[in-house]
């Protein structure tokens, strides 16, 4: 395993479709850190979710553990994420590629859902069209208020594949 010079508690942000999965995946390989994605701790087989009491339980679990690569946005929950890692990777990509990220997704089944989407959901495909609006503000203002953490943004997919290449 490969010494980290990211240390042992990453977290991975991003807009949906963005490749967050995909990235911490592709993280794990290099580093043997272990890969939680939050949507499989949210959402239910059958499309419901748990209450966010047990999500804060279970959250609240893995960020005392040691090592840890978590995926996710949840915004409600981003600040004390944030404060648990050491190392933040914003995959601050254009609205475009991440529409493509969701749709091809359609019909594909993925290891960091608990499900198989069968058809491109509109809520989802709101959530994209007003990332950058929405949230991608309060992810940058969240890494200004915490310096103390290496921050690492990519604004491409070869971006982030060839710090990975070079990790």
């Amino acid at each position: 395993m490969k010494t980290l010079s990211i240390g042992n508690r990453i977290l991975i942000l991003g807009c949906p479709g963005s490749g967050k999965s995909t990235f911490a995946r592709r993280l794990r390989a290099r580093t043997g850190l272990p890969v939680v994605h939050l949507d499989n701790i949210w959402w239910r087989a059958d499309g419901t979710h748990v209450s966010r009491e047990e999500f804060d339980r279970a959250l609240g679990s893995l960020l005392r553990g040691e090592k840890w690569i978590l995926d996710g946005n949840y915004g409600r929950t981003m600040e004390v994420r944030l404060r648990a890692c050491d190392t933040v990777i914003f995959l601050d990509y254009p609205e475009a590629i991440c529409m493509a990220g969701i749709t091809a997704r359609v019909g594909q089944p993925h290891a960091d859902m608990p499900w198989t989407e069968t058809a491109l959901d509109p809520e989802l495909v709101a959530l994209v069209k007003n990332y950058r609006r929405d949230q991608r503000p309060q992810v940058l203002s969240l890494l200004q208020r915490y310096p103390d953490k290496q921050s690492l943004i990519f604004t491409s997919r070869e971006e982030a594949a060839r710090w990975l290449s070079e990790f």
